[in-house]
């Protein structure tokens, strides 16, 4: 089981700012082989969902509310460490996701931008594809809604 913690950019520590920021590297950056910029002045407007384990970040996601990101609330850089994968915290932490953004922004219908191959994990949590597949960042995205 998963500690969650939700918290603004400026109440990250620096430790919990440079863990966060190591784990999406080591996840988007080198396992998926993509060089993209991901340090992208979003996180300041973002609210970030931590999931610890062990005194350390396992599982995170950033949110955002209505007209930050996309014109509906929206949840991104969703990541769990490649060896918790198989605890499913996947799905703890984008429940803690949708529950934060009806929690803190009174919403309920979210946007995200899915990697294709993840359909079916994002299905299973109640979002439906809109529109065609299209390429972000040489990789295969959807977009899915979720009301």
């Amino acid at each position: 089981m998963l500690e969650i913690q939700v918290k603004t950019f400026k109440e990250l520590t620096k430790d919990q700012l440079y863990n966060l920021l190591q784990l999406r590297s080591e996840v988007f950056v080198v396992e998926q082989d993509c060089v993209y910029q991901d340090i992208d002045y979003k996180d300041q407007k973002a609210l970030h969902i931590l999931g610890i384990k062990d005194h350390k970040i396992v599982a995170y996601t950033r949110i955002f509310k209505p007209a930050d990101y996309f014109e509906l609330s929206s949840i991104g850089r969703v990541i769990v460490k490649e060896d918790q994968r198989k605890f499913k915290y996947g799905y703890q932490i984008m429940e803690a996701s949708i529950k934060a953004i009806k929690d803190h922004f009174n919403e309920t219908e979210i946007k995200i931008s899915a990697q294709c191959y993840l359909n079916k994990f994002y299905n299973n949590l109640g979002f439906k594809n809109i529109g065609e597949t299209y390429l972000e960042d040489g990789i295969p995205h959807i977009a899915m809604i979720k009301k």
